[in-house]
């Protein structure tokens, strides 16, 4: 194999753009500083995507600047056109394009190794590819390829096309984990035998396996899906940059790779979830757990008004609010804000607690707050806040719920048990908005919170239910 030469000033520009990928992910740590990590994520991707198309002979310019223009399109005209309820999906649909991609660009190079610079060209035979690239290009097309059909099925489940409960194969880990070890047993024998079924069977069980890993994974996990599969994309854009000798790629996604592996451990840590056990299919999960439906049963409980939350949040002297994903769907962030304002004024102390979960994403309900203008030292995370509850005078919850039931603490066959969640029972009142008491959470619970002799139900569309608070406090 022939040693490919590297131009110096194409090695300095791809590591200017590594060290912008760093300092992006470090910008992202922080609300405070994400717009600024954010810019140097652009800036870098710019370099490396101009010093790519100065340096390597892919395809003629207009014809990537036609693809750049279809893609960029369909791209802007999505991202304009989303609703901030449908980002989580959104990020799952593009985590399965990547995987797609990579999986097109592994097959394009074992069709045409000699044009990828993988094989020495052969006058009437077969190219030969380099063993090490088969590997690269093997494990490239099996990783791609679990991201595609993986991310399809997160996104169907985020997007309630498909049920969000975990739904449980006969003996799932057998067959999990036996396709995993022929589709690495395929891998090596390829690293031999370079024929089109071995690539053939490598890709279609791969696909499978997306899929059935996903599968099992219930809703109040999907969080920590989400982030494993934006790890998946990244190995999958790193293995592919070794087939197309691009450092920029490697870099990337290996930035990409390790950095969502991380946050998933993070977040599988703040949930008291094995790591192991969700990237093997919700390992964990019983049978039967975590199916949805109505509440379980009818208990007393107790209705408020927006004229009772209003005249007990603004005599009281500590608020916590709790957002979740209802918040979210009913985009009533803005006015949550105003709401907050407008206690502060009344001198009552307001914060904002944040779980690791809340959402369907990561960081979801930071980008929701951030876009509203809180300030970023009134919201907390949950071990930061959790302690407080107990001196709370109202928990606020508007949209959350499985970040708030007791369940996960108490009930071993529920399907969030183990996962810690606010200490809400401890406040002196509790204020519950949601839509009405014949829903559950997205993991499919009831919630004792309901029903406790502090709780009022504040049944109404979130954004309205505020609104009415905000008029009866500017009374």
């Amino acid at each position: 194999m022939e040693a490919h030469a590297v131009n110096p000033w194409v090695a300095v520009a791809y590591l200017i753009a590594g060290i912008c990928f760093i300092l992006a992910l470090r910008g992202l740590s922080s609300p405070a500083t994400s717009r600024r990590g954010n810019r140097y994520g652009m800036v870098g991707m710019g370099i490396a995507v101009v010093t790519t198309l100065l340096t390597h002979e892919i395809a003629s310019l207009p014809e990537i600047a036609v693809a750049i223009a279809i893609g960029g399109g369909i791209g802007f005209v999505i991202a304009r056109k989303i609703k901030m309820t449908d980002m989580p999906q959104l990020v799952a649909a593009f985590h399965s394009l990547v995987g797609l991609a990579a999986v097109l660009v592994g097959l394009a190079a074992y069709l045409n190794p000699v044009a990828f610079g993988i094989a020495e060209a052969a006058e009437g035979a077969v190219a030969q590819i380099f063993p090490q690239s088969r590997v690269e290009m093997g494990l490239g097309i099996a990783i791609g390829a679990i991201t595609f059909s993986g991310s399809i099925i997160a996104f169907l489940k985020l997007a309630g096309k498909m049920s969000g409960a975990p739904i449980l194969l006969p003996a799932r880990h057998v067959i999990n984990l036996g396709t995993l070890a022929l589709i690495i047993g395929l891998v090596g024998y390829f690293t031999q035998d370079q024929s089109l079924w071995v690539i053939a069977a490598i890709t279609v069980l791969s696909f499978a396996i997306g899929f059935l890993l996903i599968i099992p994974i219930g809703g109040a996990d999907m969080p920590v899906v989400v982030s494993m599969l934006n790890s998946y994309s990244g190995w999958a854009a790193a293995a592919m940059g070794f087939t197309l000798h691009n450092t920029a790629m490697i870099v990337t996604g290996a930035l990409v790779g390790s950095s969502g592996a991380i946050l998933s451990y993070i977040m599988c840590k703040a949930m008291n979830r094995s790591f192991i056990s969700v990237i093997a299919g919700g390992f964990g999960t019983e049978n039967g757990a975590g199916a949805g439906g109505p509440a379980k049963e009818q208990r007393p409980w107790k209705r408020g008004s927006a004229e009772d939350a209003a005249f007990l949040m603004q005599e009281a002297e500590n608020v916590i609010i709790i957002p979740g994903y209802g918040m979210a769907v009913a985009q009533a962030q803005h006015v949550v804000r105003e709401m907050a304002d407008q206690l502060k004024k009344h001198g009552v102390n307001v914060k904002y607690a944040i779980h690791p979960v809340a959402g369907r994403m990561p960081g979801h309900m930071n980008v929701l707050l951030a876009e509203a203008n809180v300030p970023y030292d009134e919201v907390f995370e949950l071990e930061d806040i959790n302690g407080e509850f107990a001196q709370c005078d109202v928990a606020f919850i508007i949209g959350a719920n499985d970040v708030v039931n007791p369940a996960a603490r108490t009930d071993k066959t529920s399907p969030i048990y183990g996962m810690p969640v606010f200490d809400v029972e401890k406040a002196k009142t509790i204020f519950f908005v949601k839509r009405s008491m014949g829903g559950v959470g997205y993991a499919g619970v009831d919630n004792d919170v309901f029903y406790m002799d502090q709780t009022m139900m504040l049944l109404a569309d979130a954004k309205k239910m505020v609104e009415d608070i905000n008029k009866a406090l500017a009374d």
